[in-house]
């Protein structure tokens, strides 16, 4: 009996519990159950069934044994074998009981059918629900006694009566209500697309304005490891010239970003690039009538040259250095 009562307790921890060369005891889950008819409520549970092919062992009742009764491994082995002698003897002649798991007995083939009793609920998530009946809300029909019609009161004696319902004269027609929801709604409409098309142009402004800000700043910090040169002796033959006396002219240093023989194309260009944060500009045209547009225009190299790696090397964006004398 005490091994049964082992069996019963690892019901509601495992889903299979076998009993080593006798079989296994097997739980599956049950939904909720409803019967509409009788109003009956079932808890999600679990229903034991038993299988006589899975008698392997797999040390799981073996091992509870263990711990229960405080002896080793293969003592507790021993024991099941001992009852599982008992059980299958007692079968041959009588029903075998598991209180509160279900029956078994031999049928005429000699193999064990199980009946489980359905009495013990081994789902632990349902701990403590039980079956309960709903009696059905009842709904008065024209055919039962205590439905009753109730008719209008007449005014038998023709009198007037104190209180006289009104139209209602200025009720609006509702061609006149869709009316005035379209004006409402053409109104919000109108407004929601004023105000956001002149939020995103101010957000554009600002950040066509950081942009520029960034590049100058990056264009200011940006220093690039352009490599060693290697070592060159060069022989000149020097010969004095006479070199004439001849004002110096301003000399500017650009990073050209394209050549366009149409004025209109390069004045799109200057304006895209600029819009891109880049103080942009145009340079001399050049000998073949061709006008050139400029990331930047400088007065000193240094700052040409670091926006041409900025760009080249950076943005990775074509660009050519030019020095206009």
């Amino acid at each position: 009996m005490q091994l049964q009562q082992y069996i019963k307790e690892l019901l509601y921890r495992h889903e299979c519990v076998t009993v080593p060369n006798f079989g296994a005891f097997l739980t599956h889950s049950i939904s909720l159950l409803i019967q509409p008819k009788t109003g009956v409520f079932n808890p999600p549970s679990k229903e034991v069934s038993f299988n006589h092919l899975l008698k392997s062992n797999d040390g799981i009742l073996a091992h509870f044994m263990a711990q229960k009764e405080n002896i080793s491994y293969e003592q507790a082995l021993r024991k099941i074998e001992k009852e599982v002698i008992v059980w299958k003897q007692k079968l041959q002649t009588q029903h075998l009981t598991f209180a509160g798991i279900g029956e078994m007995r031999l049928d005429s083939q000699k193999k064990i059918n199980f009946s489980p009793f359905g009495s013990i609920n081994f789902d632990l998530n349902s701990f403590g629900l039980k079956s309960f009946i709903r009696k059905p809300i009842f709904t008065p029909t024209p055919n039962t006694e205590e439905f009753k019609s109730f008719t209008i009161m007449e005014n038998e004696n023709k009198d007037d009566l104190m209180f006289t319902p009104e139209k209602n004269k200025n009720k609006r027609s509702p061609i006149m209500r869709y009316a005035i929801i379209g004006v409402i709604g053409i109104s919000l409409i109108g407004s929601i697309y004023y105000f956001g098309t002149k939020y995103i142009a101010d957000e554009k402004a600002k950040a066509t304005e950081m942009a520029q800000k960034k590049i100058k700043s990056n264009v200011q910090k940006a220093t690039f490891d352009l490599g060693t040169l290697s070592e060159m002796n060069l022989t000149l033959d020097a010969k004095p010239e006479v070199i004439e006396n001849n004002p110096l002219a301003q000399t500017y240093f650009s990073v050209i970003a394209g050549s366009y023989r149409s004025m209109e194309n390069a004045e799109k260009k200057l304006a895209e690039l600029q819009a891109e944060g880049f103080d942009a500009a145009f340079t001399e045209v050049n000998p073949e009538g061709l006008h050139r547009v400029a990331f930047g225009r400088f007065t000193s190299k240094r700052e040409a040259l670091n926006l041409h790696n900025y760009i080249r090397f950076a943005l990775k964006e074509e660009a050519w250095y030019l020095e206009e004398k």
